[in-house]
């Protein structure tokens, strides 16, 4: 099949959250349900709109001087990720199920709050632990640990289902994953560069993907297995993993 040069985009932004936040789905965006839920607390605070059309309904922003916070919808279960954030640089980070507790801590961030007692006063943000799929020097196993946890939110929501079926592949898991301009690649060690020589993909909407082997050809597939099986047909011989550092899986 011939690729195509346009990505299809879901109809409805919201449609694979409605299981776990009525209460967005309701109010149309995350920013109108956390503007409702400071609203409701009389915390007087603007949630701004996210640039990115396609994290206009499942990201909300708010700032005050060099403070920012940023709010988003953990893919596949109820968890609203709260990032704090002060100059650019992550302070503060946690999830909780709770829409109160993110306008909450945001609230408190934003009236400027220190960092030990940001974290005592609301418990489930945790200081530090910038978000990620990864650092160069990371073990295998870390870089899978944080791709996976940055894949369940908006940034690379679209890679989702691909990388959790990926993850569950020995001789996928085995590589060190990462991402590049919505990609997901392999390398065959954790402190090298993603290989050149091994498949890659990505996600075109619509439940498709498009795979990329190392001498250029795009195929097109339908469904995370069908996906799995072309990069597993696409690995080379010799797509052997240098050694294993241990970590959390």
């Amino acid at each position: 099949m011939p690729e195509e040069h346009t990505d299809a985009q879901p109809e409805d932004p919201l449609r694979a959250y409605a299981e776990f936040y009525p209460e967005v789905v309701r109010a149309g965006s995350l920013r109108h349900a956390l503007q409702a839920a400071a609203d409701r607390a009389g915390y007087g605070f603007a949630i701004a709109l996210m640039s990115p059309p396609r994290w206009r309904h499942v990201v909300a922003r708010a700032r005050s001087g060099n403070r920012s916070v940023i709010v988003s919808m953990t893919l596949g279960r109820r968890s609203f990720a709260v990032n704090c954030r002060a100059d650019g640089t992550h302070m503060a980070r946690g999830g909780t199920a709770d829409l109160s507790e993110a306008a909450g801590a945001l609230h408190s961030w934003l009236q400027g709050l220190s960092v030990p007692d940001l974290t005592a006063q609301w418990p489930f943000l945790r200081s530090g632990e910038p978000s990620g799929a990864g650092e160069p020097g990371d073990a295998v196993p870390v870089r899978w640990r944080r791709l996976r946890a940055s894949a369940a939110g908006p940034l690379y929501a679209p890679l989702y289902e691909l990388v959790e079926a990926a993850f569950t592949e020995p001789r996928l898991r085995a590589l060190s994953p990462g991402t590049s301009h919505d990609w997901l690649r392999f390398g065959r060690r954790a402190t090298g560069p993603l290989c050149t020589d091994l498949p890659m993909a990505r996600a075109i909407g619509n439940g498709r993907y498009r795979v990329r082997t190392h001498e250029g050809r795009v195929h097109e597939t339908t469904g995370t297995t069908e996906t799995i099986a072309r990069i597993l047909d696409g690995l080379p011989e010799n797509a052997e993993p240098g050694p294993l550092e241990p970590g959390p899986s």
